[in-house]
């Protein structure tokens, strides 16, 4: 949803370092930096304020009206943040002022909806691209962009021509060459013939263990009829 402006109050930071980043986390607050059209101002925010600030209409896209301890509100965006790897809660952010009628440039979402034709008759549907990249002025910049499934069969792939955008809002990546979602049969896997091979290396091998057998056997009568012969001599004697 477009349009969304929540009021963001921050405080001046003005102490700096990794030390002191820890302090304010034990504390519930997020460092982070207002970059404005001057000097960049470290800042720190309350962890409950942002995360309802960042999870209302607009989403990660909503126009910050960031206030630095009770001063005039900067018209905002959330430029980048970073997380915790193991806990996923957001350790730092950066804010970006901007001016709401000049457009910004931004990465959106993409969401699938429907269940395509082709994965009711076994086929298999995959997203190729997960986020776009779009220019609007702030307040039009979208939470998130749909594009409806539903008619793609098996061998079908969608482009981005043929997503949908609100009016004020232009795509920047290439719409013809990006692919957002195809549907496909699903891969059948062969069994390796390395296996069948090896299967085939044991037949030969345990058809040569019988070859000796009989070579040995033939021996065992040959020495069975030299011991006959050896008899017969001793008997005439």
């Amino acid at each position: 949803m477009a349009g969304e402006r929540v009021k963001l109050v921050v405080q001046n930071r003005s102490i700096l370092g990794s030390s002191e980043s820890r302090r304010l986390r034990r504390q519930g607050l997020i460092p982070g930096v207002l970059y404005g059209r001057e000097q960049p101002i470290a800042i720190s925010v309350a962890e409950r304020d942002l995360r309802q600030a960042l999870t209302g209409a607009g989403g990660t896209h909503a126009v910050l009206d960031v206030v630095v301890d009770g001063g005039v509100a900067h018209s905002s965006v959330l430029k980048e943040y970073q997380q915790d790897r193991v806990r996923g809660y957001i350790t730092h952010i950066d804010l970006q002022e901007v001016r709401l009628d000049q457009p910004i440039s931004a990465s959106v979402s993409v969401t699938l909806v429907g269940e395509p034709a082709g994965v009711k008759e076994g086929g298999v549907l995959t997203q190729v691209t997960n986020t776009v990249n779009v220019e609007a002025l702030p307040l039009e910049i979208p939470d998130h962009l749909e594009f409806d499934v539903s008619e793609l069969q098996i061998g079908d792939s969608a482009r981005l021509s043929q997503l949908h955008v609100p009016e004020g809002v232009t795509l920047l990546d290439d719409p013809e060459e990006t692919v957002i979602a195809s549907v496909a049969m699903p891969r059948v896997e062969e069994e390796p013939e390395v296996e069948e091979e090896a299967v085939e290396g044991e037949e030969a091998a345990a058809e040569g263990e019988e070859a000796p057998a009989e070579g040995e056997e033939a021996a065992a009568e040959g020495e069975a009829a030299s011991g006959d012969g050896e008899d017969a001599g001793s008997t005439e004697g």
